[in-house]
């Protein structure tokens, strides 16, 4: 069975349908009547860059990360935040891998004696290597990952400087995580420019 995420968008108080909220519940007005019920209203096609795309695929997901880098407004999926996340894992671990072979060649290698002793030159230069890569992919995804996060925290209805919370020492990051993972809210259209 698949499933048509675009069918979701629309909300009729009179229709009850996916997302909507049944009869007698308060708040299944949808985006043309009185208040902000059913569910969140998307994106129809993944090119479109002003509403979030819900159910977006890895590859969708990664080209809104980067067309919308540095795009504060509006709102992402939780597909899309977290295909975003998993890409900058994936491209972390390419410098990670190199540096930890780096690290080992040099260490086998190292002679009994550990005064002088020098890495070889050959694990040196894999060292450097993750260490500018890693800088680069740094460097490269900081400005679209701050991005998408204030975007996602948008889609839960949720100010983007909530983002700051994640500095609280030792607990921080799992308040932001749980931010993160919250479902959609249609009231969060409110953030949509």
């Amino acid at each position: 069975m698949s499933y048509d995420a675009n069918a979701a968008y629309d909300s009729d108080a009179d229709v009850p349908g996916q997302g909507m909220p049944g009869p007698g519940v308060p708040g299944g007005h949808g985006y043309s009547g009185l208040g902000y019920g059913g569910a969140p209203r998307g994106a129809a096609s993944p090119d479109d860059l002003s509403l979030p795309l819900y159910g977006a695929t890895f590859g969708q997901a990664i080209k809104r990360y980067f067309r919308n880098y540095a795009k504060f407004s509006g709102r992402a999926s939780r597909s899309e935040y977290w295909f975003a996340y998993l890409f900058t894992i994936l491209v972390g671990i390419i410098p990670y891998i190199l540096g930890i072979t780096g690290g080992a060649i040099s260490s086998l290698s190292a002679p009994a004696d550990s005064y002088n002793a020098t890495p070889p030159a050959g694990a040196t230069a894999l060292m450097a290597t993750a260490g500018i890569l890693l800088l680069i992919a740094i460097v490269a995804t900081i400005v679209p990952t701050l991005a998408i996060t204030w975007r996602r925290l948008h889609d839960a209805n949720l100010a983007g400087p909530f983002y700051f919370l994640n500095f609280i020492p030792f607990v921080g990051w799992i308040i932001l995580i749980v931010l993160l993972v919250m479902e959609s809210k249609p009231e969060g259209r409110r953030f949509d420019r």
